[in-house]
């Protein structure tokens, strides 16, 4: 059996929040699966010295433009929140928190805390917006509001982190089927064709 796909992807990326409405489809057209890895790109920044798109000059405003004309060739709802970008510790937390329980009620999450982000602008930079959207879920807020404080929940993360930057992550979205990565939403196109041909 095919081992499933990686997906790694920060909450503040706008890209990868369009990456997230498609890969699982893309993947399930070909019998795959797809492990969900949310990090935090300011660790991954921190070794690759980079900075956000949107903070670089001149990149920064063909990003913003880049952004809204992504969202639209593809045909998600996106609405260029404010602030941006964002801190994500606690949505990404909260994900693999979840995760440890049920990987689909987490999974049910990471697109509802991408949506409340990129489509209602809800700063889940704030513990506390994270806790609001698990609720929508069905999620014990008081049990996750203890959860995102603990010692062993922030170490989950960092872990994560660091496995994503030994395997060489340095963006969001970037995406690894059976050892060869692609990173951006672009890239779909040659996703589809890796996984109908196997290579190219």
């Amino acid at each position: 059996m095919a081992q499933p796909i990686d997906f790694y992807f920060d909450f503040s990326s706008p890209y990868g929040y369009f990456m997230s409405e498609k890969i699982d489809g893309v993947a399930a057209g070909f019998n795959r699966k797809v492990r969900w890895h949310p990090i935090l790109l300011g660790v991954v920044y921190a070794v690759s010295e980079g900075k956000p798109l949107v903070d670089l000059p001149l990149k920064g405003d063909y990003a913003r433009r880049d952004m809204a004309r992504t969202a639209r060739f593809h045909g998600i709802d996106f609405h260029p929140p404010t602030p941006f970008p964002i801190a994500t510790q606690a949505a990404a937390r909260a994900y693999y928190w979840l995760h440890d329980q049920d990987c689909t009620l987490a999974r049910q999450f990471a697109h509802a805390a991408y949506r409340a982000y990129f489509q209602r602008g809800q700063n889940i930079s704030d513990p506390a917006q994270v806790v609001a959207v698990a609720q929508t879920l069905g999620v014990d807020g008081a049990a996750l509001a203890a959860a995102l404080q603990t010692d062993p929940v922030k170490a989950r993360l960092k872990t994560a982190c660091a496995d994503a930057i030994a395997k060489g992550v340095f963006g969001s979205p970037y995406v690894v089927i059976d050892g060869e990565a692609f990173w951006g939403v672009d890239r779909l196109p040659q996703i589809e064709r890796w996984l109908d041909t196997g290579r190219f």
